[in-house]
């Protein structure tokens, strides 16, 4: 398409053009010809009826004699630059204005038929034989008393209408070549308009099909070809995103396994060797079953987002009780809020909240959520978890008032492996996964999670639920 659409739309031009001067050297003259003959037809005819009516009468009612209309007839042949006769039904020509006047001469056109018009005012044709070429004929009858007493033939050469013919197909050839070349105008916009853009999106692919994906091109346009190139850029941003998400995650399962097993080598070699004492062995294999815990905890996590992002994935969906949900995910960090000395403060809307969803998974959403919150708080500070109703939704809201997270970081947040700088130094049992999880995990019920942050006051989690049908029927 790079190096032959041009020359074909060039192609299509020419043929356009050579088949449209065809198209007038063939119809024109034809289409011209018949309407200068129509024309002038009826201009003669037009003529030949005035002077029926006029000298040609009064020559047959012996009012003017044959010389006075010859001197008139005369001065209107030069006028329509034709020949005009006066013929009996006979035949007999009385008046010539191609011959001088002569009442002795004896002139007979030979099958004269005034028929001949077949229904018209007008013939085609070498009158008779009368002349060597085709002349223009239009018959208007003399009339008196009723009879028909002789006609009036006025007879124009065709060869006279050449001239005119031959001036409009000219005319025609000249507005042609002008249409044509206004014609290049759209040439000029198919270049700049579609040839261009075309070529920019052809190697932007090509780009794209060698792998580099972060190449960018623009195409200034609002029409298809420019939502083409938006989304060819929309595309290749996202794959390219996509690959650096891939090698990002690569390298994040590959530091978060190596540091656990870089530790349960070293120490078990320490071990080995005797560099650690037996009586310390209960010390560190501690040590190296924790790290186990968090290997554990990290293939779980991955094979948990592998089950959430595969298509076509069922939930168990049921109507529970999330309060109790609640509850139960509050108490089971009692422990650690003891230690912490935090506690958790529970703001929920009535004593039971049906709501309709995987129960196992929500359970999941919720200590997740709980778990970062209890985290990153500060000692002797209060968790809130609340539940509000609006619109047959139910949202759920986890606030802390921790460390916060960075304005740069809360678009970062629920992807893989992301850790900010904040949570880094404090969170080295992590893996990075949790809110990815809980992420999927709502976006498989087709909801929405949403965080609010500040740094050094706080963050807050909203995510919302469908109530059941059973609690929205007690509404209404």
């Amino acid at each position: 398409m790079k190096k032959t659409l041009y020359l074909k739309f060039m192609l299509a031009y020419f043929i356009f053009g050579v088949f449209c001067f065809i198209a007038v050297t063939l119809f024109v003259p034809n289409i011209s010809r018949q309407w200068l003959t129509k024309d002038k037809a009826k201009l003669l005819y037009s003529e030949a009826t005035m002077v029926s009516d006029t000298y040609a009468s009064d020559l047959y009612s012996n009012e003017t004699d044959l010389e006075t209309v010859k001197k008139q007839l005369d001065s209107l042949s030069v006028y329509l630059e034709s020949s005009i006769h006066i013929i009996n039904p006979s035949g007999r020509i009385i008046l010539d204005t191609d011959r001088s006047l002569n009442v002795e001469e004896v002139r007979i056109i030979e099958n004269f038929d005034p028929a001949i018009t077949s229904g018209s005012y007008y013939t085609i044709n070498d009158f008779f034989g009368n002349y060597s070429y085709d002349v223009l004929s239009v018959f208007a009858p003399i009339t008196s008393n009723y009879m028909v007493k002789g006609y009036v033939v006025i007879h124009c050469p065709m060869a006279s209408l050449e001239k005119p013919t031959s001036a409009i197909l000219y005319i025609s050839y000249m507005m042609l070549i002008i249409l044509l070349l206004l014609s290049l105008i759209i040439l000029i916009f198919f270049t700049e308009f579609v040839y261009i853009p075309l070529k920019k999106i052809t190697y932007a692919t090509e780009q794209y099909a060698a792998g580099n994906m972060h190449y960018e091109f623009q195409v200034d346009s609002d029409d298809e070809i420019g939502y083409l190139a938006a989304c060819l850029n929309f595309m290749a941003s996202e794959i390219a995103r996509a690959e650096d998400d891939q090698k990002k995650f690569v390298a994040n399962v590959s530091h978060d396994f190596r540091s656990p097993l870089t530790s349960i080598r070293g120490y078990l070699e320490a071990m080995i060797d005797g560099t650690i004492p037996p009586e310390l062995y209960e010390k560190y294999l501690g040590i190296v079953l924790n790290e186990t815990e968090r290997l554990t905890k990290l293939t779980n996590g991955l094979l948990t987002l592998n089950n959430l992002n595969t298509k076509g994935m069922m939930l168990d969906r049921t109507d529970f009780n999330i309060n109790a949900v609640i509850r139960s995910t509050a108490a089971s960090f009692e422990g650690t809020c003891r230690q912490k000395t935090m506690a958790i403060e529970l703001v929920l809307t009535g004593d039971t909240m049906y709501v309709n969803a995987d129960l196992g998974k929500i359970q999941q959403v919720l200590y997740n959520l709980t778990d970062n919150a209890i985290k990153f708080s500060h000692p002797d500070s209060v968790i809130r978890i609340e539940t509000t109703v609006k619109k047959n939704k139910l949202f759920v809201s986890v606030k802390d008032s921790g460390i916060g997270i960075p304005k740069e970081d809360l678009k970062f947040i629920f992807d893989r492996f992301y850790k900010s700088d904040l949570s880094r130094g404090k969170d080295k049992k992590g893996t990075g996964l949790g809110l990815s999880i809980v992420k999927e995990i709502i976006h498989c019920h087709n909801e929405n999670i949403n965080v609010v942050s500040t740094e050094g006051v706080g963050t807050e989690f909203i995510f919302s639920l469908p109530l059941s049908a059973k609690k929205i029927d007690e509404d209404d």
